[in-house]
């Protein structure tokens, strides 16, 4: 559906780029990252409002790089929605169909049809100033829906909203999403967003692609130390390699396979890892005995570190596990995980 090659954007103190990405039709493809990293940027050079210094962008294989921004057929909906405010919601969602020169009547019948995809049918005779966000961004949404866009972009849509009302209007993107089959690409900068809206995600850092995949991906596999960290995955570590073994420090870990590096990192998720008081008997390649160094209440579950020579390990146990295990700071214990728990990173 959309291919962005070899983009690059130079804005003043700042350059987007270069990155190259691929987002399926019908696709809720979310563009994540920190203040600064590039997102609206990139998302407004898809949109035409930027010029790209070099690199294409083509939808539907059409090669829109140098189109006007008019001339697309993609919506966007702004993080304060930009309605206008003179001009009653009716008036608002029929705006792109007017400059298209759509008769009355049909103009007519695709503000009923979005109306009921909606719920919005009550406001179309209030003007914006009256309404709530979350009918704010309902509005924008149908008037960027309404001349039937080939892709929708949305930037920090639910970013103004109270906690409860961006969980419930996240809910009902994807439901729109699924229902009209219009690709959408969403900026965010939250990662929960992210995981309960995307199919994919795009992480950028500093104007360019740490990763793309599933979100899934990004705790299983994190490409770079960076995304890891991004995503909260602990027990991001350093390493030496040779052969399926991966020195860290004083300690040696046992790998699922060689990896194609002799240096890099390795990944282990703290649920991953089993703590006993005895050494136990499995599959697990790599036990340490380790001394538990802090233990933190975090709620449903209690964060365990745990250190064996010059490496720290973070590990999550139930609440009942603690109990049962009757952990203290200083106490020595044995720590295990198997060799497939292990992700290796290398450039």
């Amino acid at each position: 559906m959309i291919e962005v090659r070899n983009l690059i954007v130079e804005l003043d103190d700042f350059t987007l780029g270069p990155l190259s990405l691929e987002i399926g039709e019908g696709e809720f493809f979310i563009i994540l990252g920190p203040t600064g990293a590039g997102k609206t940027a990139l998302l407004e050079t898809i949109a035409g409002v930027y010029r790209p210094s070099s690199g294409r962008i083509l939808i539907e294989g059409q090669d829109l790089t140098f189109l006007p921004p008019e001339r697309r057929g993609i919506g966007i909906v702004y993080q304060d929605y930009s309605l206008f405010p003179h001009q009653t919601v009716r008036r608002n969602i029929e705006f792109g169909l007017r400059l298209k020169g759509i008769p009355k009547g049909e103009r007519e019948r695709r503000v009923q049809e979005l109306v009921g995809l909606l719920g919005i049918g009550h406001l179309l005779d209030r003007y914006p100033p009256t309404l709530s966000g979350g009918e704010g961004q309902r509005v924008a949404l149908a008037r960027a829906l309404a001349p039937r866009p080939k892709l929708l972009l949305l930037d920090e849509p639910l970013s103004a909203l109270d906690p409860k009302i961006r969980e419930r209007l996240a809910g009902e993107l994807k439901r729109i999403n699924r229902e009209t089959g219009v690709t959408f690409i969403m900026v965010t900068h939250e990662i929960k967003e992210a995981l309960v809206l995307g199919d994919r995600i795009a992480l950028l850092r500093d104007g360019k692609i740490e990763q793309v995949g599933e979100p899934d991906q990004f705790f299983s596999s994190p490409a770079t130390p960076y995304v890891a960290e991004f995503f909260g995955v602990n027990n991001v570590f350093k390493a030496r390699f040779e052969g399926d073994k991966a020195l860290v420090g004083d300690v040696t870990i046992t790998l699922k396979a060689p990896p194609k590096a002799r240096e890099g990192f390795v990944v282990i998720r703290p649920d991953d890892i089993v703590i006993s008081k005895i050494p136990v008997s499995s599959s697990a390649r790599n036990q340490f005995r380790v001394e538990v160094t802090s233990l933190r209440d975090l709620g449903s579950y209690v964060e365990v570190k745990a250190r064996v020579g010059s490496v720290e390990f973070c590990v999550y146990i139930t609440r009942y596990a603690l109990r049962e295990l009757d952990l203290k700071k200083g106490e020595r214990v044995f720590l295990s995980f198997k060799a497939m728990a292990v992700e290796t990173i290398w450039r």
